[in-house]
């Protein structure tokens, strides 16, 4: 599979329906401007911010309760001002102009059959569940957490605590209570919404006692309220049924600032506590219309589904899918339980349009020999999205060889940072393997080289030069910044660094490599992670794999070892670790073939599933477990065990062992 080679063109038919066509008929008609293709309106968007961003409150027809006295009253970055002076409510934008008997979300878990909520529902939900808040206590920029699995009670609660302008956290229900407290004890919630146990893979868990160690540890939390998931209890007594009650036309909608906190989300945590990471209400509203319109495409009969739990920020993305004319997915449970076939029934039963997922579970089911359409109707299916990690070129050669040459693949990239994708789809470009469409409207990205200077067709810093309205307004207690600029704009003062390596191609699209600080610089050639592990999980015997790049120390050489996971009944032969080598040398360079070949179980990740290659380093240059990572928060943290066994090895080469 040749990286570059066009897999997909979207058609003048598909082209003209899509809402960024009738978006740029609105600027000419409205503004008296005219692009010649996407390339000219994104350099139009990101050259005049305040234009671009009142084009989106007009085509989108924000509500401010009060106009704001300017777009950008400030331009600084950290330290941007949007829309200064304006008030409005987000939750009240999902709900404007939603028709009571159309659907809003549909839903299935392991637990539940797969059912549906209509907005009225939906917003009876909503009205109850504000009204137990408010006898609660909650008001405005109170601090609302949720211990909650992905279900339509939990999308209802995020709503109820927007309604009345609470700052609303989650964390999934398999977060183990340390991970739990070191995120919400940074910023005591008022209440803690908690479930009393879930069902993964067939097994259940039950969690009343983490539910009772997480509210011990949690400093000022007043009221913890549960809601029997396992049982099939619901809300617990009384919650719902306080003074107001559940009715839909009592559901009202607290008027607040532009940068009024909407939420807090969470780093990954794998270093140190998690940084709370605290976007405004205004700044998401705009960035999730301008997503879900523009890039989604999302529009009326459209049915969108991105698999996510609720400690992920695509969980939150998908919920601001409401804020279309489209209906939303939800699923609870193990993907692959009881077969890689799960998720391909439910695009079927509900009639999905847009199957979103991660390139991890793309390389899993085309190892598994997945073929979605045996046997199954995805004839409604017109897009797949993929996030999380780059996807590989196999991955999109797959996508069409198994779903078919008309569907729109897009793969995207960005960050709980910002909670959203900075570069990634549009539905009026072509699609090239291996390639992310397009720098999104509205976000500067560039490449830049180590000097500070943009670069085309090489691989740089992923860096946003100009601010976004979803930037974090802040870090959740870190009164001064410093924690906030040390986290972004350190190595460019002023300049939004990202940390991954990017190539933006001379036809303007994108190619994300890896992380920037666990680059692997051999011999001055320096190579994304990403690309390594492209090349060797092109093998079909390789699963998964990680590599790290252990610089020499005194008595010793550097070491690059690669630790890969082999399919079952595989053995790690010397034919094998020559054929692995053999790729990375065609593929990447020779100067990045490993050191060495280890076989391992599994590859150590963090509950979103990304690979923990800095703190494998760390652990093998001879930091301890307890600083290199917190265990909490892995989705396998015995995967440590093995490196650290590793460690203290006295073995020539092996950092800290050597």
């Amino acid at each position: 599979m040749r990286q570059g080679e066009l897999l997909w063109r979207p058609s003048p038919e598909w082209t003209d329906r899509t809402t960024i066509t009738r978006y740029q008929r609105w600027l000419a008609e409205r503004r008296g401007l005219e692009f010649d293709g996407y390339d000219q309106l994104w350099r139009w968007s990101v050259g005049n911010l305040e234009a671009f961003w009142s084009s989106i409150v007009d085509f989108c027809e924000v509500r401010f309760s009060t106009p704001p006295s300017a777009v950008l009253g400030k331009r600084s970055m950290p330290g941007a001002e949007w829309f200064p002076g304006a008030r409005l409510s987000y939750a009240e934008h999902i709900f404007r102009g939603k028709q009571p008997d159309a659907a809003a979300l549909h839903h299935a878990s392991e637990i539940r059959e797969l059912g549906e909520w209509s907005w009225a529902q939906l917003r009876s939900q909503v009205a109850g569940i504000a009204a137990g808040l408010r006898e609660l206590g909650v008001g405005p920029g109170d601090r609302v957490a949720a211990y909650m699995p992905n279900i339509p009670e939990t999308v209802a609660a995020f709503l109820a605590g927007a309604s009345i302008g609470a700052v609303w956290s989650s964390a999934a229900p398999e977060f183990g209570a340390r991970s739990v407290i070191d995120r919400f004890a940074q910023i005591e919630p008022k209440v803690l919404l908690a479930i009393d146990g879930y069902r993964y893979g067939g097994r259940e868990f039950d969690r009343r006692s983490i539910v009772a160690e997480i509210a011990d540890s949690i400093p000022r939390l007043g009221r913890v309220v549960t809601f029997g998931y396992l049982d099939g209890s619901g809300w617990e007594e009384g919650f719902l049924d306080s003074e107001g009650g559940p009715g839909g036309d009592s559901l009202e909608f607290e008027q607040v600032p532009f940068d009024h906190p909407l939420w807090v989300l969470y780093s990954s945590g794998t270093t140190g506590l998690p940084k709370p990471i605290v976007h405004s209400q205004g700044g998401i509203l705009l960035e999730q219309l301008k997503k879900g319109y523009l890039h989604l495409d999302a529009q009326p009969g459209d049915r969108l589904f991105w698999f996510s739990t609720t400690g992920w920020m695509m969980w939150n993305f998908l919920v601001g899918v409401l804020l279309t004319d489209a209906s939303i997915v939800l699923f609870d449970g193990n993907p692959g339980h009881p077969d890689l076939g799960t998720l391909w029934d439910l695009a079927e039963r509900t009639g999905m349009t847009c199957f979103g997922t991660s390139a991890a579970f793309v390389a899993t089911c085309m190892k598994g020999g997945v073929e979605p359409r045996a046997g199954r109707d995805l004839s409604a299916l017109r897009a797949v999205g993929s996030t999380g990690s780059p996807l590989s070129p196999e991955g999109f050669r797959w996508v069409y060889d198994q779903l078919g040459p008309d569907l729109w693949l897009f793969s995207t990239s960005g960050g709980t940072d910002v909670c959203t994708a900075f570069v990634g789809g549009v539905p009026t470009l072509p699609v090239y393997v291996g390639e992310l469409q397009a720098r999104a409207l509205g976000c500067a990205v560039e490449a830049w080289d180590e000097s500070g200077h943009s670069v085309v067709d090489e691989v740089g810093e992923l860096v946003i030069t100009e601010p976004m309205p979803s930037m974090p307004i802040c870090f959740w207690g870190d009164e001064d910044g410093s924690r906030y600029r040390e986290a972004y704009f350190e190595m460019f003062p002023g300049v939004w660094r990202h940390g991954d390596w990017i190539e933006i191609t001379s036809r303007g699209t994108a190619i994300i490599t890896g992380r920037s600080d666990s680059t692997i610089n051999r011999g001055g050639v320096r190579m994304g992670t990403a690309e390594i592990y492209r090349a060797v999980m092109a093998l079909p015997e390789v699963l998964d794999a990680l590599v790290i790049d252990l610089p020499a120390r005194e008595g010793s050489d550097g070491w690059m070892p690669l630790f890969v996971v082999l399919r079952p009944g595989v053995s790690l032969s010397d034919e094998l670790i020559s054929q692995i080598r053999a790729r990375i040398r065609s593929d990447c360079s020779p100067r990045h073939v490993p050191d060495e070949v280890l076989q391992i179980e599994e590859v150590p990740r963090t509950l979103s599933g990304k690979v923990l290659e800095v703190p494998v380093k760390r652990i093998l240059m001879g930091t301890t477990v307890e600083q290199a990572a917190s265990r909490e928060s892995l989705a396998n943290p015995a995967a440590l065990d093995y490196f650290v066994g590793l460690a203290t090895k006295d073995e020539k080469g092996r950092g800290a062992a050597a």
